[in-house]
């Protein structure tokens, strides 16, 4: 399974980022398959974002739940992010990433820049 990210490298605040992951070599309906989104602010850790599950079921982090939305186009297979009233400090890579707790396996995109400013 490949992942590509893509989506505006630049965002003012305080618009909605909107990122597309196009899924390749299988279907985002594939059973056990979660598809996430992770970021990483410059100099700092990777922050898991949330994940739609091959159920359509969503979960997001607490700290962003109410400014994160993922959804699924199914004839497409793409898995899109969008996070609402954005701040430099939302200034990250993003990475689109597969999980199959059924075997353990992962697999991420190459990830893409999104920087936030006026």
């Amino acid at each position: 399974v490949q992942l590509q990210e893509s989506g505006p490298g630049l965002v003012k605040p305080p618009q909605t980022l909107s990122l597309t992951c196009t899924v390749s070599g299988g279907s985002i309906t594939t059973n056990s398959y979660y598809w996430s989104w992770i970021r990483q602010p410059p100099g700092k850790g990777l922050e898991w974002i949330g994940y739609i599950a091959d159920s359509g079921t969503t979960y997001y982090s607490p700290s962003l739940k109410s400014r994160t939305s993922i959804s699924r186009n199914l004839i497409n297979n793409h898995v899109s992010l969008q996070l609402s009233s954005v701040t430099p400090e939302d200034t990250a890579v993003y990475y689109c990433v597969w999980l199959n707790p059924a075997w353990g396996g992962a697999g991420w995109g190459q990830g893409t820049q999104v920087t936030v400013s006026s």
